[in-house]
């Protein structure tokens, strides 16, 4: 059976995360520590106990739920005997999941992605001030009628899709106002509902160039190198495995659009029978929603690790 592991994105964290695969494996808490050490930061401390507003800063949120999926992972690697490489065909990842992918792949060690994502979450926060950007998701909106709503809605300022997500899913991403114009118009492109996102900045529109600008560097720094499992990639939903196309795709995917459901389609395509999401319960049934007849799991506790392993 063909299988493709998957990594949620930022929404994911909660109050918790991690807690009870640190009290149940040696493995998970050295993950948590080694996130630690990277970053100078007592970041578990955030996840297990809060406060809630710290975890949800970007650059707090990206490598805290990357943490908790790569724990998952070790457990299950270390812990149940469980080859990644062996068992999977692909990986990818929503968002920031994309390096959190890269990092299950061996693309990054486990030290660099938290270090590059904490670099990337203070660089999309800063991009555009506060106020300035706003995102929405367009329930009941398939991506034709979403791009009409955008268009329409833009009026010379940025709105513009972020995520294409499932059939029914969709996430504008722009300047504020335009944002109001579109949930305000939702009804008019025969769109159900238009819900504003409690996020802090516009994330993959043209606004992030900034953020781009900084992960181009830091990927110059500290670039990817080889994957030993081939990768699908958010703002092409095709697969890659060349570390240099990755780097590229890498800076592309801060401004581009998250292609979840035509890559979950093209992964569907590429033969793969059964999606695995780790650390999450999110991008799992997105894809369950893009696709026919395909397995989905979700494993984030130990029992969820054990069913795996026996099921693999």
């Amino acid at each position: 059976m063909m299988r493709a592991f998957v990594f949620p994105g930022q929404g994911s964290q909660k109050i918790g995360m991690g807690v009870e695969l640190a009290a149940s494996s040696t493995v998970a808490r050295e993950v948590f520590q080694e996130v630690d050490d990277a970053l100078g930061q007592h970041l578990f401390a955030i996840m297990q106990g809060g406060p809630e507003d710290a975890l949800t800063l970007t650059a707090n949120a990206q490598p805290a739920i990357m943490a908790h999926a790569i724990a998952v992972l070790r457990v299950l690697e270390r812990d149940a005997g469980i080859t990644l490489a062996e068992k999977a065909s692909y990986v990818a990842g929503h968002s920031l999941g994309e390096y959190t992918a890269l990092c299950a792949a061996g693309a990054f060690s486990l030290a660099d992605t938290a270090r590059l994502l904490k670099l990337r979450g203070t660089a999309m926060q800063a991009a555009v001030p506060v106020g300035v950007g706003a995102m929405c998701a367009l329930l009941g909106a398939d991506i034709a009628r979403a791009g009409a709503l955008a268009e329409a809605s833009a009026e010379g300022e940025v709105c513009t899709i972020a995520n294409d997500n499932d059939p029914g899913q969709v996430v504008l991403s722009g300047h504020k106002a335009a944002i109001e114009r579109a949930i305000a118009a939702v009804k008019d492109h025969g769109i159900k509902r238009g819900i504003p996102l409690p996020v802090s900045a516009p994330f993959h529109c043209p606004l992030m160039q900034p953020a781009a600008d900084a992960m181009a560097q830091a990927l110059e720094r500290t670039p990817p190198g080889p994957l030993r499992i081939a990768l699908f990639a958010n703002v092409t939903a095709a697969m890659v495995s060349d570390p240099a196309e990755v780097q590229r795709l890498l800076v592309e995917q801060v401004t581009g659009r998250v292609r979840w459901r035509e890559s979950a389609i093209a992964m569907r395509e590429a033969g793969v029978e059964h999606f695995v999401e780790l650390g999450g319960k999110v991008v799992g049934p997105m894809v369950a929603r893009s696709t026919d007849g395909a397995e989905i799991t979700s494993v984030v506790t130990m029992a969820d690790i054990e069913a795996l392993a026996k099921g693999l």
